[in-house]
């Protein structure tokens, strides 16, 4: 993607108003694992979704329930052709599973505004000062601050604030990023190495500059530093998942794969 149309997705993205799906999906990670097994690259996205609805491969009593699962599939993993055949392969290659749902959390947090700044503008900034424990009622008066703020689609009432937060920290559980049934705590950051290439790859897709790559908001979705995604680009390059060469201001970052798609099965087979 050109630049300068990165920068008009990500102006975009930041005045996208707050949603309030997440209450009607969380991670779904069994859900999505089943949809992308059961994918078709060959066939659109609107006729593999009619054979899904078709086949009832989720199993869902509720024809309402699946619908609201196959709307939050479209928006998280089926927007970008790349990123569904990717995904793809992934799954039905056996990728590991703790490395896969990393990759839909990465995904999820890209298509969802709420989700992403639950994580880079709440949590970060805890994680930061040392902190791990989540304190809920602080959590759902930043959720009503951005209320206030006019950052929601609509006005939320406080019952709606107190289910959001659930959601979202529920969700933020399975995907790995939190940890308690109850009292939620920040897990210990654990991002496999093929996961961080793959984000890698994608990111450069959209921000083709090494040295900008490496400053991207998004890293703070892993809790990574500028310094912490140098050590995983080392990492990687040492693994030989990808070169990265750095020579005074000059800094030289290619994969051993054409496309997205192509880069999942080498990742897959390694």
């Amino acid at each position: 993607m050109p630049a300068n149309i990165s920068k008009i997705a990500k102006r975009l993205r930041s005045s996208t108003p707050y949603s309030s799906k997440i209450i009607k999906a969380g991670a779904l990670i069994g859900d999505t694992k089943t949809l992308l097994s059961h994918w078709d690259v060959k066939d659109s996205v609107d006729g593999n979704i009619n054979r899904v609805r078709r086949d009832n491969v989720f199993g869902k009593a509720s024809r309402s329930r699946v619908e609201d699962i196959l709307a939050i599939f479209r928006q998280r993993y089926l927007t970008e052709q790349s990123v569904t055949k990717a995904l793809v392969t992934l799954v039905q290659m056996r990728f590991p599973a703790a490395a896969l749902e990393w990759l839909f959390y990465f995904h999820s947090a890209r298509t969802d505004r709420l989700l992403y700044d639950a994580v880079t503008e709440i949590l970060v900034p805890l994680h930061a000062r040392g902190l791990v424990d989540i304190n809920v009622q602080a959590f759902q008066r930043s959720l009503a601050k951005w209320v206030n703020e006019g950052k929601t689609t609509g006005h939320w009432s406080e019952p709606t604030i107190t289910r959001i937060a659930q959601g979202l920290l529920s969700a933020l559980r399975d995907f790995g990023v939190l940890q308690g049934a109850v009292n939620k705590k920040i897990a210990p950051a654990y991002l496999p190495t093929e996961s961080f290439a793959y984000v890698m790859y994608y990111l450069k897709q959209h921000q083709p500059s090494g040295a900008k790559l490496i400053e991207l908001p998004d890293w703070k979705l892993f809790f990574l530093s500028r310094e912490g995604v140098e050590r995983f680009l080392f990492e990687a390059h040492q693994r030989g998942l990808l070169e990265y060469h750095v020579a005074g201001s000059v800094t030289r970052l290619t994969f051993p794969a054409e496309t997205l798609d192509e880069y999942a099965n080498v990742l897959a087979q390694r």
